[in-house]
């Protein structure tokens, strides 16, 4: 298995993760060519060698051909969306990349307080950064690439000027992209990474941590518009085949925070644990624990990547009655995932498939869509969960 491992060590922008895919060995030729089933005129593409660091890096660059750059105009969400079904690229080209856009809009609306098809895109709606995205989904694919992986994104610090005015560092809406990932913030003064990378990285990779064991045949470092040297301002990119199929299984590891607690009522106990799955817990829960002076307690344990840590613990040191939390490292082994999409009677329903190497282990419908179709049709849930899985045996 082909797989595709960033390294943002110095933040991740659209432009950066489309030149780490050029320099790790995309021909720009085959990027313009795939580009081109676009139904977008009046640009052209280019990518050079250059140097933030010391280190030979690829810019992408895109022009406008008889515009000036700050005169794109504005689009909406579903503007962008028609133009990418509308184009010739492979289907799974195109899922990928709206559901970038459609992830970037739902940040926006957050942050702005609007629907996310009424979001003004403005430089995201750009079409450079249109390019950006479908050029690095397109530029994953052509590259072979199975799956991919990334390490803790790093932000910086400061304010940046965007056309929302002045902004703090990371911008509104890469904050709100970022919950739930692994972050490391930084003093370094201005933006690192932008929330179109956010979107990117979030939306493609299906793990984030360490490296996974693999044989690395491609490195490639893309290049951001600042010419910081300090740190380099690159995003690495490692390319290379998974050694052997048990060991294309997701393997990273997490922090099990943890707090015994033995006087706190029912209703604070459940208004924490909504609180710690809405801060980005993998997972939390409680254990019905005899505690001391034979107390009934229970041990509140969550789950959660090491970068969102103290966000968690902060919560149960806030919310409960504990004097005190306990952390242990604790590595994970799962399944290889992918997400299948099957054609039922009560209509599409998203189906979660767990692999060990070639052989499948589990196949399980995603409740939201089953939940929603369950409503719309009137019928069980159980109902719509049998009948995905009926589809997905017979596909």
């Amino acid at each position: 298995m082909k797989l595709a491992y960033f390294d943002p060590f110095s933040g991740a922008s659209g432009d950066m993760i489309l030149g780490a895919i050029v320099d790790a060995g995309l021909p720009v030729k085959a990027l313009r060519e795939e580009m081109g089933k676009l139904p977008l005129a009046g640009y052209s593409l280019a990518a050079q060698k250059t140097q933030r660091g010391g280190i030979a890096a690829t810019k992408v660059n895109v022009k406008l051909k008889g515009h000036p750059h700050d005169d794109h105009p504005n689009r909406h969400l579903p503007d962008i969306l028609r133009a990418i079904e509308r184009s010739d690229l492979p289907d799974d080209d195109k899922r990928q990349a709206s559901a970038v856009f459609q992830r970037l809009a739902e940040a926006e609306g957050r942050v702005h307080g609007c629907p996310p098809e009424k979001i003004h895109f403005h430089e995201v709606g750009a079409v450079d950064a249109i390019v950006d995205i479908v050029g690095s989904v397109v530029g994953l694919r052509l590259l072979g690439v199975e799956r991919v992986v990334c390490g803790p994104v790093r932000t910086g610090m400061g304010f940046v000027t965007c056309a929302h005015g002045r902004l703090p560092v990371p911008a509104p809406a890469a904050a709100e992209l970022l919950k739930g990932f692994p972050t490391v913030g930084t003093e370094v003064e201005g933006e690192l990474t932008t929330p179109t990378g956010a979107a990117l990285l979030t939306t493609l990779c299906d793990a984030f941590g360490p490296r996974p064991l693999m044989t690395v045949t491609a490195v490639g470092y893309g290049a951001g518009a600042a010419t910081r040297e300090t740190p380099p301002n690159v995003l690495r990119l490692f390319v290379g085949e998974v050694a052997t199929e048990a060991e294309a299984e997701e393997t990273d590891e997490v922090l099990v925070v943890e707090a015994n607690l033995d006087d706190i009522t029912g209703e604070i106990i459940g208004y924490v644990l909504e609180r710690l799955f809405a801060a980005g817990a993998l997972d939390a829960f409680l254990i019905p624990i005899h505690m001391k002076k034979n107390r009934p307690g229970v041990i509140l344990q969550a789950i959660v990547e090491p970068g969102n840590a103290p966000a968690i613990e902060q919560i149960i040191l806030t919310e409960t009655s504990t004097f005190g939390i306990r952390r242990t490292r604790a590595s994970r082994r799962k399944l290889r995932r992918e997400s299948v999409e099957v054609e039922t009677r009560y209509g599409k329903i998203r189906v979660k498939v767990g692999h060990m190497g070639k052989t499948l282990v589990h196949a399980a419908p995603e409740y939201e869509d089953c939940r929603r179709a369950a409503a719309e049709a009137a019928v069980p849930l159980k109902h719509v969960y049998d009948a995905a899985l009926d589809a997905f045996r017979r596909r």
